[in-house]
């Protein structure tokens, strides 16, 4: 092989080593601009997520101060919903279930009961009030239970 051969074929085989580096540098920098997209789709949904639930208005307000008040709500809150009284948005009516009703409503009488002569006056009234008003719409919901259940009979 003559010198010029050589030179030819030395400058081919570079030229070749050139054309696959810069091959990999136009993959290499497609995978880049392909990482950075998704990237960026990833950052716009996170972002449309943390937007829907301010948009909704949230699933859940703050919470409470956890007082004496608070705990009658919650065990009012669940006999409301056992008696059928109460539901959530979107959620078909249930049944009413009288006996977690009536279990709620013992728990507040157990509540009233125990702190006899340790409440204040507005926190027994609270009380007072509450459990009458159970009270009533358990007596409503039990007797039109049982209306239904004397119709489906008949």
């Amino acid at each position: 092989m003559t010198e010029k051969c050589r030179i030819y074929k030395g400058l081919q085989i570079m030229a070749e080593e050139k054309k696959d580096q810069e091959k990999k540098i136009i993959v290499d920098e497609d995978w880049k601009k392909e990482a950075q997209h998704e990237k960026e789709v990833l950052a716009a949904q996170e972002e449309a997520e943390k937007e829907k639930p301010q948009q909704e208005g949230g699933r859940r307000g703050p919470l409470p101060k956890g007082d004496f008040a608070a705990l009658v709500s919650m065990l009012t809150t669940q006999a409301l919903f056992s008696l059928g009284l109460l539901q959530m948005k979107d959620q078909e009516p249930k049944e009413p279930d009288l006996d977690l009703a009536k279990y709620n409503i013992d728990m507040l009488e157990t509540i009233e009961e125990k702190t006899k002569g340790n409440l204040t006056e507005a926190e027994q009234t609270v009380l007072t009030n509450t459990l009458g008003e159970l009270r009533m719409g358990y007596v409503k919901v039990a007797d039109n239970v049982s209306s239904e259940s004397q119709q489906t009979e008949q």
